[in-house]
């Protein structure tokens, strides 16, 4: 048994403390906010999608992002450009090249598969329940979104992924809800995809890992590690030492990292959500649509109605970005029109996902012994936590991961 700290209360360090907790470690976990899953796991889409997970990193993104960025309904703003933010970008046009995509897609796709496994493993085991629905459709405006999404198609053929590319008539059967008035040319629907609420699952597992003797340390900013002493873990309330020390503390890992000498190109990349009571049931979406034209998502989480979208790039955390509720609530209405209660107690929400350049998460060791690292899940946090947990879980206690982690390790920095 190890004496373990793991940093970040969010959906990633939840369900690391449990795999660990699971295997008889004493797990300690510490976040500065006051409860859990209080930042990118808050009000997120809720889309658990181990078939239409992919990296941020497609050839040809960065030309038709910019074509986008000047419109009014653009899917990516910029809220200002520092240095940072600049070499991030540099790095990540970079990154966006065929062979590195089929890459990286095959290697989220290997984790998001068994990160279902094990989120089902999880569930059936405890009997979770939370608001959750089967299902995920991507709808194509135009004949031009759809042609452009052939490649994508094809790949998700080679890798295996259930889907079914579907007509407008089929998306209507599915979505009988779809406003007739908006053009549909066709889509693609991922029936083993769907919409799971995360703050939900992460509060639930919270009370499961306390059942086991997981302690929460609330209110306890953990300073940046000490080279001298690296698994010695410091907040305002004193300092504890730790066999191991498990970094899940999402945009905060970077600085928490530095003294150590390990340096991870970390981004806060900003997304947006608003949640809504449900109007009418007969006029709401049954489980998860993403508009591919403006990359947002409407769910369908119990009585409520939530639209995500939103990427934007600089900026302040607490600073939105003008019209970018705008184009959530304009999409909502172009396929759900009345579906949502938007005149009254909207919950408008910003929360910053935690990306790396290439698009897929650091998992495992790094060159400072006691130091592990589960960060920069991105906008697939959700969907990749149970299995980068079970996986780094197994490697810290000296086993097999049980999933392929080549290529998530800290050697493709370096």
């Amino acid at each position: 048994m190890k004496k373990i700290a793991v940093i970040g209360a969010g959906i990633v360090g939840i369900t690391t403390a449990f795999e660990l907790a699971s295997t008889g470690n004493s797990v300690t976990v510490f976040d500065h906010n006051s409860a859990a899953a209080e930042e990118a796991s808050f009000a997120n889409g809720c889309v658990f999608s181990p078939g239409f997970v992919t990296p941020w990193v497609a050839p040809g993104l960065p030309k038709a992002l910019l074509g986008k960025l000047f419109r009014e309904h653009s899917p990516v703003r910029i809220g200002g450009l520092g240095a940072k933010e600049l070499s991030w970008i540099s790095k990540w046009r970079a990154a966006c090249k065929m062979d590195s995509y089929l890459v990286h897609r095959s290697q989220l796709h290997n984790l998001a598969s068994f990160s279902n496994e094990v989120f089902k493993d999880i569930t059936g085991k405890l009997n979770l329940e939370y608001e959750n629905s089967k299902g995920f459709m991507v709808l194509y405006r135009s004949p031009e979104e759809q042609k452009n999404a052939q490649r994508m198609l094809q790949t998700y053929n080679e890798m295996g992924v259930p889907l079914l590319e579907i007509s407008a008539e089929k998306a209507r059967i599915i979505e009988p809800a779809l406003n007739l008035e908006t053009q549909i040319n066709g889509g693609l629907y991922f029936p083993e995809d769907g919409i799971a609420n995360c703050r939900q699952f992460a509060l639930l597992l919270k009370d499961e890992c306390e059942k086991m003797g997981v302690r929460f340390e609330f209110n306890s900013a953990v300073k940046p590690l000490s080279a001298a002493q690296p698994t010695l873990i410091q907040t305002h309330n004193g300092q504890i030492k730790f066999d191991a020390v498990v970094v899940c503390a999402g945009v905060s890992s970077a600085e928490i990292l530095a003294p150590i000498g390990i340096k991870v190109p970390l981004l806060p990349i900003y997304g947006y959500s608003l949640s809504a009571a449900l109007r009418e049931s007969i006029d709401a979406p049954l489980s998860g649509v993403f508009d591919d034209r403006h990359k947002v998502t409407i769910s369908r989480i119990g009585q409520r109605i939530r639209v995500s979208g939103i990427v934007q790039i600089g900026g302040a955390p607490k600073t939105h970005i003008s019209g970018a509720f705008n184009t959530l609530y304009k999409v909502l209405n172009d396929w759900f029109p009345g579906a949502a209660r938007t005149s009254e107690n909207v919950q408008e929400w910003k929360g910053a996902r935690a990306m790396l350049p290439e698009g897929i998460p650091l998992i495992g060791a790094c060159k400072v012994p006691g130091v592990w690292l589960n960060i920069g899940h991105g906008s697939s946090g959700w969907t990749l936590s149970c299995g980068a947990a079970r996986a780094l879980s197994n490697l810290i206690d000296g086993r097999l991961p049980g999933t392929n982690l080549i290529g998530f390790g800290m050697s493709r920095l370096e």
